[in-house]
């Protein structure tokens, strides 16, 4: 068992040094300097209504079609209680986030797996599969920077998922928590803003952008469904945190926001960077893709590798990552997904040359 201090490619988030901490530290005092009395009431569960009403604009919406909570996960929830049912269909990505299959499976939906492409969905699949019968309650995509394969949804296949939603009338869940963390490439039009026949909710979070610790995340979407989670929200929690949303909402309109999303992606991208070149050179059986954005790469090593094992010895030389197999329903016993936005390049090439150690433990490949 090794006694180095274990380098972890497990979570996405941020490390420290990347956050803006003083500058939370600023807004925070604002917050309860301007509106003392908002930000440590109850609110409502719509949220609160400064922030809320900077999103709308943002996204060039209502402010009615838009809720906070208590993070995009909370977001997640709320819509899965709406509108799944033991039993109801839902499409979902291959691989996609294991919380989201975890969310799925408690509420005993049946879910249709789809394989993820490097431009997104096969949509072509879920179009066979709806002209052979299946209907969806809805279609969850992770359009920018997927988690966990880190790729992006192309321009083409948004505007034929919205189709196909309109076509077979189920909605399509867009959960885009990365969707600010480009530093490669050109951005794409939200789902949401191509949709003119609300088909479409969107998700997002501030705990990418902000830090984690913020547990800022909201749904936007059509009236009818942002109400019915509103009074969803209303009894289970009254209203969510309106101290963090009243920090959240100083941070954005201070101009914080855009400087603190500029600090991550530099940093995002040397570790991509990095992270690429160790491996090309650490363990040339990989193969992979680089992100354009956001927190992970998705790692495919030899058919017949045995990721549990591989987790196993790289444990025991000191480094983390999760297995392909959490984000799937079947197979991927040869895939793993690294995150790269918690560590340091020096951390990156260490934990690298550590796992290519254990690789070559159990595949007897010469270093």
């Amino acid at each position: 068992m090794t006694t180095t201090a274990p380098i972890s490619f497990a979570r996405g988030a941020p490390s420290l040094d990347i956050v803006a901490v003083d500058a939370l530290k600023a807004a925070a005092d604002r917050a309860f300097s301007n509106d003392p009395a908002g930000t440590t009431a109850y609110g409502t569960s719509r949220g609160y209504l400064p922030l809320r009403a900077w999103i709308a604009e943002y996204q060039q919406l209502a402010p009615e079609q838009v809720i906070l909570t208590n993070g995009s996960m909370q977001a997640d929830a709320f819509l899965f209680d709406l509108l799944v049912q033991p039993g109801d269909t839902v499409v979902v990505e291959a691989p996609s986030y294991d919380r989201t299959l975890l969310g799925l499976r408690n509420r005993g939906a049946d879910i249709l797996a789809l394989p993820l492409e490097e431009d997104g969905i096969d949509v072509e699949a879920l179009a066979r599969a709806l002209e052979a019968g299946a209907r969806p309650k809805f279609a969850h995509i992770i359009p920018n920077f997927q988690n966990p394969a880190g790729y992006t949804l192309s321009l083409e296949k948004r505007r034929r998922l919205i189709e196909l939603a309109e076509n077979f009338d189920f909605i399509v869940f867009e959960d885009d928590p990365y969707v600010e963390l480009r530093f490669e490439g050109n951005s794409l039009p939200t789902m949401l803003s191509l949709d003119e026949s609300d088909h479409v909710v969107y998700a997002s979070s501030f705990s990418k952008t902000v830090c984690p610790g913020i547990r800022v995340g909201y749904l936007a979407g059509p009236e009818t469904i942002i109400a019915q989670i509103e009074t969803l929200a209303t009894n289970t929690y009254i209203s969510p945190n309106m101290v963090a949303q009243s920090i959240v909402n100083e941070f954005c309109r201070g101009g914080e926001l855009e400087r603190s999303i500029e600090t991550v992606k530099t940093a995002l991208r040397e570790r991509r960077d990095v992270l690429a070149s160790a491996l090309e050179s650490e363990l040339p059986d990989a193969k992979f893709r680089p992100p354009e954005g956001g927190y992970f790469m998705w790692v495919e090593l030899p058919e017949g590798t045995d990721v549990d094992a591989l987790f196993g010895a790289a444990k025991d030389a000191g480094v983390i990552f999760v297995k392909g197999t959490d984000f799937l329903l079947e197979g991927g016993q040869n895939t793993l997904r690294l995150a790269y936005s918690g560590v340091t390049t020096d951390q990156v090439n260490e934990g690298v040359s550590r796992l290519a150690g254990a690789y070559r433990s159990l595949t007897g490949a010469p270093a």
